[in-house]
């Protein structure tokens, strides 16, 4: 030890650009992130298939992206996974209004209020949502990571994901990015 310290001093104690290079390093190998590990666990052979930002008056609220099993093109009939990545901090009742809202605006049957309250927290800049779709009637919601509900209603998977990935978005361009068209 007392030949490194005369000859290589450096390697010794930490170097702060060798920290940042080495975490910059880290986070460019991990394969869209950590919150992609949860959409591989829990829908197989997930892969990307699209991402979007979706703006509202130009400001932008969230970072989307779609997940398919092997990356293939987006099918109603197959399971699929949606993360968002707000940008914005939101309250938990905006979530939740905003939700209904839409579903409603597309003619989309909804669950109750208290449904979306137990699925939907407030969310603030960075935080995820991941919706992962489980056959027609049921969506899994994990927030940062963690599962916070599984809604089961009938068709529920075309009525929340139509949100995103509807003939009738907010936005055309935002949905053709993320189903990667």
């Amino acid at each position: 030890m007392a030949f490194l310290k005369k000859i290589r001093p450096s390697l010794l104690r930490p170097n702060n650009r060798s920290w940042r290079t080495a975490l910059l390093a880290l986070v460019l190998l991990a394969p869209g992130g950590l919150a992609a590990s949860t959409v591989t666990d829990v829908l197989n052979n997930a892969q990307l298939r699209g991402d979007a930002t979706f703006r509202f008056l130009g400001l932008p609220l969230y970072d989307a992206k779609l997940y398919t099993p092997q990356g293939a093109p987006f099918s109603w009939n197959q399971d699929f996974g949606l993360l968002l990545t707000y940008r914005k901090n939101l309250k938990q009742k905006a979530l939740v209004e905003s939700t209904l809202e839409e579903m409603d605006r597309q003619g989309n049957g909804a669950p109750v209020q208290s449904q979306l309250e137990q699925c939907f927290q407030a969310v603030s800049k960075g935080d995820t949502y991941l919706a992962v779709s489980q056959g027609p009637d049921k969506v899994g919601f994990w927030r940062n990571g963690t599962k916070t509900c599984t809604l089961s209603y009938p068709g529920i998977k075309r009525a929340f994901m139509s949100i995103f990935l509807g003939d009738n978005t907010r936005s055309a361009s935002f949905t053709r990015q993320l189903k990667g068209q």
